[in-house]
């Protein structure tokens, strides 16, 4: 079992496993797996003090900032209030020398009373109560063995944890499904008991025990939360429900849902190192890996076969998912729901449909604004598996230094693309044909790099808007289909012969990275077919074939995408793709030869000067910028540029002979597509916001986001002359102290304005913190 492992963060502790209700849709009493059988009732305090032992040397040792530990069972309650206070206590005083402890617990509530509460906001432990809505509802399946109602019992350790003196330890309720209840009866007694989070829980399934589907619906489960969805929305979202969040685009990924690692271990009452308990649905012994607490570290049990294939991302889904446009929402689902005897977890979910289709639900109703990610999922066993921190504080601050780390520009750029596929799946149901989007399915699937490197070109998502009815670029009014050109162009990328009708427009066809073809004659829809170098076009009057390769004779009309080498890797010089025309200001036509190549070598050379002057600024253009537009040129603003919120990895410039110009306004325009990908997914303004703020670098009051945006870029430009300033005390001097001052005090007045969330404040204060630190070193 050697080899590198993945860190462990969140521990799931068994510390008693048995419960004091019968629940007949359990995973750990009532379906595949009946080890508990042979395990102790609770866990003895010699387990749990290896068990924080190990948690301790696995958190030094991987330099853990955070760990996350969740009381569960069975019942955790039934160990009562000495048993849990001497568990918490032993946690906490082997842990917390090395790591923050972020304590949680899982529960039914039967037995929480007053002196428990007191426990748990004393030890800051965060409590998440299974609880299924009204009572019918709940009493179909959470009742105490001789049949008797929990509900009266829940729902008092509810108001239990709604006191003013306990509100602080409520983490939310986790509801199973039944789709036999009504949603609208479930959502209201949910939102009666004023969670701070709702988790709803699919039934625990496989495809040898599927969930039940009563009535004549092939997806139940999708049209059940579907409705309470859209009561949810009407309702203008008034608690966080994690499944819908989850299931936006870049909503952030949990055990359920998502393609974020597995990042979770139990230990049972007896030590025993075992996976997510949820895979006790699958089969007798699923979840166990052969290790313990007394003789294997954490390290031993991460690097079981079981847990390091839920490591791999989309690599370890099945062929299935790794073919489907939206699997970085879904993420496969549940591990558990996988499993089928004979082809064991290769397979897709067993509610791959409803999860398809829900997905379309959520699509069909995503908010006007983003919201801000309360807290991060721990990847366990419901609500009460909340961590305090968010990885949106580490990036807001890793942002807030000015640039931004080489993972944090990966994972814009990645929840920029889960954005795109959002886009692509919804403008599936506009096609014409199917043709187009079956390649693309099937691209994804034998060649996923190539579909990749067209979906991440940056004028792909502004085309994907354009066509789903919003923002038309001038000049475009007629919305194409943009799936066959898109589905072409990954072919030709991939070498894999197809053939598509693609839309013409005005005589010439796009394929986005690759290039334009102009042909007269060729009407609105031509034949595309592709073969390996080459492609062939058929259309009204039109004939033409194509040769890509770099030494083949350039074919008649066909314009390629210009490519520029650049310290980081390869920069496109975009003057072709129709959708380019987003920046509300005048693109450039192509450019001819020497117009073209003069700025290339200006880009080459401004982003050495970058490297020069600021190399973790040249690191954040490496990690993302993959194309430029040329603006046309304004005698009267000869020095112009721009980005565009949809069209994250390229910036518009007009073209300048200065690389030390060029190298400013790269760094200024890339500040503003960063911060424009981080507000695709969190509100940093409070929405609605009406108020406008002076700032100095403009004459008319600007609205908050629009002096976020100023601020942020401008201390970017700042860091760039107070790094000149260090070898040029004059004019770079000058620069470095203008730039400081107006940024300085757009920072005061956005602190000020109290327009900003609570991440928005965080964020700028991290940026008037880095500004200090740049004012420190221009003296």
């Amino acid at each position: 079992m050697g080899g590198s492992c993945r860190r462990i963060s969140q521990f799931v502790l068994k510390v008693h496993s048995r419960c004091d209700l019968s629940c007949d849709h359990c995973y750990v009493y009532q379906h595949a797996d009946q080890t508990w059988r042979g395990r102790p009732a609770r866990m003895s305090p010699a387990t749990v003090q290896a068990a924080a032992r190990r948690i301790a040397e696995h958190a030094r040792e991987h330099e853990l900032s955070i760990v996350h530990v969740v009381l569960h069972g069975g019942e955790p309650l039934l160990l009562g209030a000495a048993g849990l206070r001497e568990v918490l206590a032993e946690l906490r005083t082997t842990i917390t020398p090395w790591a923050r402890l972020d304590l949680r617990m899982q529960t039914n509530g039967v037995l929480l009373d007053e002196e428990l509460c007191r426990l748990f906001v004393e030890y800051g432990v965060r409590v998440g109560v299974s609880f299924d809505g009204d009572r019918a509802a709940n009493d179909r399946h959470r009742v105490f063995a001789h049949g008797g109602s929990s509900h009266d019992h829940v729902r008092r350790a509810l108001a239990l944890l709604r006191r003013p003196e306990h509100r602080a330890s409520y983490a939310g309720i986790l509801c199973t499904i039944d789709v036999r209840n009504d949603p609208d009866r479930v959502y209201e007694a949910l939102l009666a008991e004023s969670p701070p989070r709702v988790d709803l829980l699919l039934p625990h399934a496989t495809w040898d025990n599927p969930p039940q589907r009563p009535g004549p619906s092939p997806t139940p489960y999708a049209d059940w939360l579907g409705r309470l969805h859209r009561r949810w929305v009407d309702d203008g979202r008034p608690v966080s429900i994690r499944m819908f969040e989850a299931l936006r685009p870049g909503g952030g990924g949990t055990e359920a849902f998502g393609l974020a690692p597995a990042d979770v271990l139990v230990i049972e009452a007896d030590g025993t190192w075992e996976q997510v308990d949820s895979l006790k649905t699958a089969y007798h012994g699923a979840a166990g890996t052969g290790f313990d607490v007394f003789d294997h570290s954490v390290d031993e049990a991460a690097r079981h076969p079981g847990v390091a294939v839920r490591q791999d991302g989309v690599d370890g889904l099945c062929t299935t998912c790794r073919s489907c446009p939206v699997v970085d929402r879904c993420g496969g689902g549940l591990y558990a729901h996988r499993w089928r005897t004979g082809s064991d977890f290769d397979n897709p979910s067993v509610y791959c449909a409803d999860l398809l289709r829900l997905i379309d639900t959520v699509d069909a109703h995503l908010p006007p604004t983003r919201p801000v990610p309360r807290q991060r999922p721990v990847t366990g066993s419901g609500p009460g598996d909340w961590s305090a921190t968010s990885p949106l504080d580490e990036v807001l601050d890793d942002l807030a230094t000015g640039h931004g780390s080489a993972s944090t520009l990966a994972l814009l750029a990645a929840t920029q693309l889960s954005i795109t596929r959002a886009l692509l799946a919804a403008c599936r149901d506009r096609s014409g044909t199917t043709a187009a989007w079956e390649l693309l399915v099937h691209l994804d699937q034998v060649a996923p790099e190539a579909v990749r490197a067209v979906l991440a070109h940056p004028f792909v998502r502004p085309s994907l808007v354009h066509r789903l009815g919003s923002s038309a670029p001038p000049g475009l009014a007629t919305a194409v289909d943009p799936l066959p050109a898109l589905a072409i162009a990954a072919a030709l990328r991939a070498g894999v012969a197809a053939t598509v009708d693609v839309p013409a427009r005005a005589d010439a066809i796009t394929m986005p990275t690759l290039g334009s073809l102009v042909l007269p004659g060729l009407g609105e829809s031509a034949e595309v077919t592709v073969r390996p170098g080459e492609f062939q076009v058929r259309g009204g009057s039109a004939e033409q074939s194509v040769l890509l390769e770099p030494l083949a004779s350039p074919s008649a009309g066909w314009l390629p995408t210009r490519e520029v080498s650049v310290p980081g890797g390869r920069l496109l010089l975009e003057d072709g793709d129709p959708y380019r025309d987003c920046y509300g200001q005048p693109v450039q036509p192509r450019l001819d030869a020497p117009a073209a190549g003069a700025l290339g070598r200006t880009l080459t050379a401004a982003w050495r000067v970058v490297q020069r002057d600021v190399p973790a600024h040249a690191a954040a253009l490496d990690g993302g910028l993959r194309a430029v537009v040329p603006l046309a040129p304004d005698p009267a603003r000869p020095l112009r540029s721009a980005t565009a919120r949809h069209a994250f990895g390229a910036v518009a410039v007009t073209p300048h002979p200065d690389p030390e110009t060029m190298a400013v306004l790269l760094v200024h325009e890339w500040q503003h597509a960063k911060l424009g990908a981080v507000l695709d997914l969190y509100d940093l303004v409070e929405p609605g916001q009406g108020s406008r703020i002076r700032v100095p670098w403009r004459p008319d009051p600007r609205p908050p986001e629009g002096v976020l945006q100023g601020v942020y870029a401008h201390l970017a430009v700042t860091q760039v002359w107070r790094a000149r300033a260090a070898t040029d005390r004059g004019e770079a001097s000058a620069h470095a102290a203008h730039f400081l001052a107006w940024t300085r005090d757009g920072v005061d007045a956005l602190l000020a304005s109290r327009s900003l969330t609570a991440a928005g404040e965080r964020f700028v204060g991290q940026l008037r913190h880095a500004l200090e630190e740049t004012r420190v070193g221009s003296r």
